[in-house]
């Protein structure tokens, strides 16, 4: 069965050492800090940056993306790139 994008935001919070949530929730500024830590994003948590920014390099160092240019990557991410990032944190 297939993965919903609640279970892979949940999965991926884990692996970040984040909290599984109960409820449909999108990443907050400090799950996308934790998963940039995992991913090795380097990231200022004196004054966390934009979330678009910090997805941006998300994708961008597990290699889903060329470059870390937030200007694509306004929305949350979509159900493709949650499975992206779940599959690096797996291997």
């Amino acid at each position: 069965m297939a993965k919903t994008v609640d279970d892979l935001r949940n999965e991926i919070r884990v692996a970040a050492g984040r909290f599984e949530r109960e409820i449909s929730a999108a990443f907050t500024k400090e799950d996308l800090a934790a998963i940039c830590d995992s991913v090795g994003y380097r990231i200022d948590h004196d004054s966390l940056p934009p979330k678009p920014q910090m997805r941006a390099g998300i994708l961008f160092e597990i290699g889903a993306r060329d470059d870390d240019d937030a200007d694509e990557t306004g929305q949350p991410f979509r159900k493709g790139e949650l499975e992206s990032i779940a599959e690096y944190f797996s291997e």
